[in-house]
């Protein structure tokens, strides 16, 4: 079983060791937030759907300029779905990555998910402290594949789901990550995929989580 480092970071340089602010119950007051940083692929993945919805104009643009015609009738619904499907995607695209809403945050309250862009803040879910009974970290995929392998940090929010962490096999621990699975529902809003492109690694995000709530890591990731 691997091992992830949770040893207390120390102190930045020039900090001169100050105390940080804490909460009445001792929990670090301020909020360690994760973000995706804006990568190449993401501007690259903009401008193909910018690419997409001007070839869709054109296609309706074609289809008006060459008037009522069986030809010019599919044109023009294929361009209009077309236009409305790649800008939707091109308007949620553009607006998360100019938003730079977190995708995990640790707070004094416990472990949230903020609520994608557009959606309002308030959508949030938050998964309180006194509720994680561990903190899983797994792996997905195959090496030699074309994504390869993903780390997952999992918040385990029953002790049931801890066990089944700590003696499941290769297959059970899959299903830890995986959505519409039913004995593993509870787990499905605290899962969270470690992206490549993301500010904090595992092992960061596990530090700052015992931090604010010491319960015990289980580490399968080598299973």
């Amino acid at each position: 079983m691997g091992h992830v480092d949770d040893r207390p970071e120390p102190p930045p340089a020039g900090s001169g060791g100050e105390a940080e602010p804490v909460t009445a119950e001792g929990v670090p007051a301020e909020v360690f937030a994760v973000r995706a940083r804006v990568t190449w692929w993401a501007v690259w993945q903009l401008v193909a759907l910018l690419i997409l919805v001007g070839a869709s104009v054109a296609f309706v643009a074609g289809a008006v300029m060459h008037g009522v015609s069986a030809a010019g009738l599919a044109f023009l619904l294929l361009g209009a779905v077309g236009a409305a499907g790649f800008g939707t995607a091109l308007l949620v695209s553009a607006g998360s990555m100019l938003a730079r809403r977190p995708v995990l945050e640790l707070g004094p309250a416990g472990v949230r998910r903020p609520a994608r862009w557009p959606l309002p803040r308030a959508r949030g879910r938050t998964l309180p402290w006194t509720d994680v009974a561990a903190i899983a970290a797994l792996r997905r995929g195959v090496p030699s594949g074309r994504k390869g392998e993903l780390d997952y940090v999992v918040f385990l929010p029953t002790e049931e789901l801890a066990e089944l962490a700590r003696t499941s096999e290769r297959p059970g621990l899959v299903a830890l990550t995986m959505r519409d699975v039913p004995a593993t529902a509870e787990a499905v809003p605290w899962c969270f995929a470690v992206e490549r492109g993301w500010d904090a690694t595992l092992p960061q995000i596990v530090k700052q989580a015992r931090r604010r709530r010491p319960v015990p890591v289980i580490d399968r990731r080598k299973v």
